[in-house]
C-alpha cells in the first residue's frame, strides 16, 4: 500500500484532493512578440537606424503607415480609453450592434495621438483604437507664460479646436496653476505633456467624442501658428527617401 502511495505521489497524484503537479503556464498570444518586419520604405529606414528620431519624420511630413515605427521611437507611451459607446446599424436582418472606442495615447512629453475604432467586440475596438492613435500621433509645441525660465510648461499661445458644435480653447497659464479643465480635456493635456493651462469650451460638450476631437485639434494647432522665434531661415536638406535612395533600391532580404 505504501509502495502504491509513493508511486502515486511520484506521478503527481496522491490520496488527497490536490491537483498534482501542473505543467508550466503557456505564454499568451499577446506575450509572444514576433520580430518586426517592415513593409514600407519608412519602416525599412527606421529598422536600419537611418532615421534617428521621430522629429525627422515630422520635419518632412512623411506619413506613418506602421505603428511599430512609433513603438520604436516612443517606447513609453500611455494609453487611456476615454469612452466606449454602442452604435447600431439597421439591416434587413435586424439591428447590428458594434462598439466604438475613443483612445488617447501619449508619452507626457510632447507627443499625443487620438484613435477612434468600431468593432463587434470591445477588446477589438480598444486594440484597434490604440493602433490608430499611434498612427495619428502628433508633436505638441509647449511654451511659457511670462518669463521663459526653466522647461516649457504651457501652450505657447491661445489655440482653438472645433468638432461639430464643440469648440475647445486653450489659454496659457502661469507656472503652478495646473490644468483648469474638465476631466476629459485634462487627461488629454496631461498625456500631451502640458502642466499648466486654462481652458474654455462651448457647445454640446456632453458629446464626449466631439469634445475629445476638439481638444486634440486645439493641441495640434500649437504648431500651426508661426511665432517670431520661428522666423529664422532654415536650411533645406534632402529628405530621407532621397538621401537613402541607394539603400531603398536594394532588394529586402527575407
Amino acid at each position: 500500500m505504501a509502495d502504491s502511495a509513493s508511486a502515486g505521489a511520484s506521478r503527481g497524484r496522491g490520496f488527497g484532493r490536490g491537483r498534482g503537479q501542473r505543467g508550466a503556464r503557456r505564454a499568451r498570444r499577446g506575450e509572444e512578440k514576433n520580430e518586426w518586419v517592415p513593409v514600407t520604405k519608412l519602416g525599412r529606414l527606421v529598422k536600419a537606424n537611418k532615421i534617428k528620431s521621430i522629429e525627422e519624420i515630422y520635419l518632412f511630413s512623411l506619413p506613418i503607415k506602421e505603428y511599430q515605427i512609433v513603438d520604436y521611437f516612443l517606447p513609453k507611451l500611455t494609453d487611456q480609453v476615454m469612452k466606449i459607446m454602442p452604435v447600431q446599424k439597421q439591416t434587413t436582418a435586424g439591428q447590428r450592434t458594434r462598439f466604438k472606442a475613443f483612445v488617447v495615447i501619449g508619452d507626457e512629453n510632447g507627443h499625443v495621438g487620438l484613435g477612434v475604432k468600431c468593432a463587434k467586440e470591445v477588446a477589438t475596438a480598444i486594440r484597434g483604437g490604440i493602433i490608430l492613435a499611434k498612427l495619428a500621433i502628433i508633436p505638441v509645441r509647449r511654451g511659457y507664460w511670462g518669463s521663459n525660465l526653466g522647461e516649457p510648461h504651457t501652450v505657447p499661445c491661445k489655440v482653438t479646436g472645433r468638432c461639430g458644435s464643440v469648440m475647445a480653447r486653450l489659454v496659457p497659464a502661469p507656472r503652478g496653476t495646473g490644468i483648469v479643465a474638465s476631466p476629459t480635456a485634462k487627461r488629454v493635456l496631461q498625456l500631451a505633456g502640458v502642466t499648466d493651462c486654462y481652458t474654455t469650451s462651448r457647445g454640446s460638450t456632453r458629446t464626449l467624442g466631439n469634445f475629445v476631437k476638439a481638444t486634440f485639434a486645439a493641441i495640434g494647432n500649437t504648431y500651426g501658428f508661426l511665432t517670431p522665434d520661428l522666423w529664422e531661415e532654415s536650411e533645406f536638406v534632402k529628405g530621407p527617401y532621397q538621401e537613402f535612395s541607394d539603400f531603398l533600391a536594394q532588394k529586402q532580404r527575407k
